[in-house]
């Protein structure tokens, strides 16, 4: 009997097959999303576009297996997304919330070091060393571990955010508009780090975003969501040129064009 051979290191990280998703009952359902088919392949940075309610976050909370689709499979790492619940799952993903989610009531340290602590099978000296080294990641100071929320800034707590999400080396982070509330000159920076952290620990990304600079300073593939489907992926600048009133409004108005510009540029001669 021949054994079965061992995943490929080229299996997708997340694949999704004929997902529906139906909100409601009778008369009153609707669907988000029907017969949507999508894959992230290792080592990418996904983003996922579309217009006010084409389910973008909902899809980002099935692949956490927090809800459940209708009709149709989302696979995670190799395994049913629906099977991720409980200490385990942040290991698996770690997911960066649109305004941090940062519990108030725990200092820095405490917030970056949750999972591990939750999970209760290390000493309370290596966890807190892990937690360091997260908060030094992000490019935190030593004197801000001691530091509550409230006393934060925006970009500080997207920082805290990020080293939490990545406490466990989870191998797929999920990203809920990574640059909402910062200022131009914080989104920037932020965008930096997240690119440089990628690198340095090779995770694939799925992120949902609405401002143009940042997808073009991350997403390496892009997925647009409009009819309740997903209707196109590609490189960002091949999907701006795809033809649909969604891409046409959201990358080739007066912000599309402006935040094109650098890379129209970068290909002149």
């Amino acid at each position: 009997m021949v054994a079965a051979s061992a995943p490929s290191v080229v299996d997708p990280v997340v694949q999704i097959a004929g997902l529906s998703t139906v909100f409601g009952k009778g008369a009153h359902a609707f669907a988000v999303h029907q017969n949507l088919d999508l894959t992230v392949q290792r080592g990418e940075i996904l983003a996922l576009v579309g217009g006010s309610g084409t389910g973008k976050t909902v899809l980002l909370r099935q692949m956490l297996g927090l809800m459940q689709p209708t009709l149709g499979s989302v696979t995670v790492l190799g395994q049913p997304a629906r099977n991720m619940g409980g200490a385990g799952a942040a290991s698996r993903v770690g997911m960066l919330f649109q305004h941090g989610a940062l519990f108030s009531a725990f200092n820095v340290l405490d917030n970056i070091a949750f999972a591990l602590n939750e999970q209760g099978t290390l000493p309370a000296r290596l966890v807190r060393d892990a937690a360091m080294v997260k908060l030094q990641m992000v490019g935190l100071k030593p004197e801000h571990a001691t530091r509550m929320p409230a006393d934060l800034s925006g970009g500080m707590i997207k920082r805290v955010a990020l080293a939490r999400a990545l406490i466990m080396d989870p191998p797929l982070l999920l990203l809920d508009e990574p640059t909402a509330g910062l200022d131009p000159h914080g989104s920037d920076e932020f965008c930096t780090l997240v690119r440089e952290l990628q690198t340095l620990l090779g995770v694939t990304m799925v992120m949902v975003t609405h401002d143009l600079d940042t997808l073009f300073a991350l997403a390496t593939r892009v997925a647009v969501l409009a009819e309740k489907r997903v209707i196109t992926t590609g490189t960002p600048t091949e999907v701006a040129h795809f033809p649909h009133p969604f891409t046409e409004q959201f990358f080739l108005g007066e912000r599309g064009r402006r935040a094109m510009a650098p890379l129209s540029s970068a290909k002149e001669p």
